[in-house]
């Protein structure tokens, strides 16, 4: 048995090992300065991802290259005649900003290589195809003209590059997926080659367009024949990336998670979140990015479509548990959003333009609000108001039980007509049992003409 001081001496030395790690950090910027730096694109929550390149001709997955194993050669010609004539990034802007986004990222390269701006280190891009225009230089400015603010998502992986070693997601990996196949598949290819080429491009991108927002990394897949951090060189790249743009925001796809500083949100990929995430036992900022089908490019024969209902629960979902909802579209090849995202852009536009407060600088509700049945609340924390959204419209009235706060008002929030609160009484036919800090909202029959009422309580 070890001695009474011995073990307390462990138990110590064992304490700093944990804080230590928790601590593992890559600058000196703390807690606090990420969390002001994070504030605007937290009272945000909403905005687009925009999905756009040479796959859009093809209009079957953004990952078609990969999916059916498409050569170079064979790729070329969506390369060879991408020519979106009808791009106006001034009415794709019009429509985020009438949906109510308030920031908008877009795709600048993806998994197969095409760029959307003007690279000096490939001629894979889009001013050298028969559209002949840098098309990210035309997305700011028109973006940025109308107040939203400016995002680039950069893919990591490239299927083009002809130094990018071979992995398990590449589009030409071997079908045997023995060692030795690997092995003769990348015996050209020196993966440093294509690490600077593309932190050059991160260079680009981070340099000639001005102020940028927020960056969207994607994405790493450590392990056997995958790549991580190491691969990226991601310490040194996301240095560069802070020091280009010292006010950005870097989502979580580098491989750097073990560091606090290594990244400011996380990204939940396709599915709603149970509770506010959590890392090193604090509630973290994050990002759900979702799309209105089951592709992230324009996929033209894809009908999986959410109604404008489940994409307005998602969004009032993510705000409720501390999160912000990035939307994507996928625009055609001639430069159009599909008919369908229109439809559904529109309108959730219409609901935000009545029902924003309940969105906007709002969050998770305090443990003390318990939500009745078929209701989302959100918060104002700095004007204490609370927002309760009526998924199923009731019946004259809305109890909450044990409620614990006093109401100074409460309302419809789309057309700020009152509504009466009281305490709840039993019917003479049902004995309910009430406490005495349970409250009913009297609510009109008839639904309002909105998709989700909302009721704004403004507390005491």
């Amino acid at each position: 048995m070890i001695s009474k001081k011995t073990f307390i001496a462990l138990l110590i030395f064992l304490s700093g090992i944990c804080v230590i790690k928790a601590q593992k950090k890559l600058s000196k910027e703390t807690l606090e300065q990420q969390k002001q730096r994070l504030s605007g694109w937290v009272n945000d929550r909403f905005g687009m991802f925009i999905h756009w390149g040479i796959y859009a001709i093809p209009a079957r997955h953004e990952w078609v290259k990969r999916y059916e194993r498409i050569s170079n050669e064979k790729y070329q010609k969506y390369f060879d005649h991408f020519n979106p004539d009808l791009f106006n990034p001034n009415d794709w802007a019009k429509m985020a900003k009438k949906a109510g986004m308030k920031y908008a990222v877009i795709t600048t390269k993806h998994h197969d290589g095409f760029c959307l701006f003007d690279s000096k280190y490939t001629d894979y891009k889009s001013t050298k195809t028969p559209y002949g225009k840098d098309i990210i230089r035309e997305w700011v400015d028109a973006f940025r003209s109308h107040g939203i603010k400016i995002g680039f998502y950069y893919s990591l992986i490239d299927w083009y590059h002809p130094h990018f070693t071979i992995d398990g997601t590449h589009a030409f990996r071997p079908a045997s997926g023995t060692e030795e196949a690997y092995k003769q598949a990348n015996k050209n290819r020196d993966m440093s080659k294509y690490r600077t080429y593309m932190h050059n491009q991160v260079r680009e991108i981070l340099t000639n367009y001005g102020k940028v927002d927020i960056i969207w990394l994607d994405y790493s897949y450590p392990g056997k024949h995958g790549k991580g951090s190491k691969d990226w060189d991601s310490k040194k790249l996301l240095k560069m990336v802070r020091k280009l743009q010292p006010g950005i925001i870097v989502n979580d796809r580098l491989d750097l998670l073990e560091y606090e500083d290594g990244w400011d949100f996380t990204t939940p990929e396709q599915y709603k979140v149970d509770k506010w995430p959590q890392r090193y036992g604090r509630k973290i900022a994050w990002e759900t990015c979702q799309t209105f089908s089951g592709s992230w490019g324009y996929y033209r024969d894809e009908h999986t479509w959410k109604n404008i209902r489940q994409l307005l629960v998602l969004l009032i979902e993510s705000v409720s548990k501390g999160g912000n909802l990035l939307l994507n579209v996928g625009p055609t090849a001639r430069g159009e959003f599909d008919y369908r995202a229109e439809e559904r852009l529109s309108g959730m536009g219409e609901w935000m333009h009545y029902n924003s407060r309940s969105i906007y600088g709002c969050t998770q509700a305090p443990d003390r609000f318990k939500a009745a049945d078929n209701t989302i609340l959100t918060y104002n924390k700095e004007k204490n108001i609370l927002y309760i959204h009526l998924l199923e419209y009731p019946l004259n009235r809305l109890i909450f039980k044990n409620f614990k706060a006093k109401v100074k008002h409460a309302q419809f929030l789309h057309d700020a007509s009152e509504i009466k609160v009281s305490i709840p009484r039993s019917n003479h036919r049902v004995n309910d049992e009430f406490g005495e800090r349970d409250i009913m909202f009297n609510l009109p029959v008839k639904k309002p003409k909105t998709e989700i009422p909302v009721i704004e309580v403004f507390l005491k």
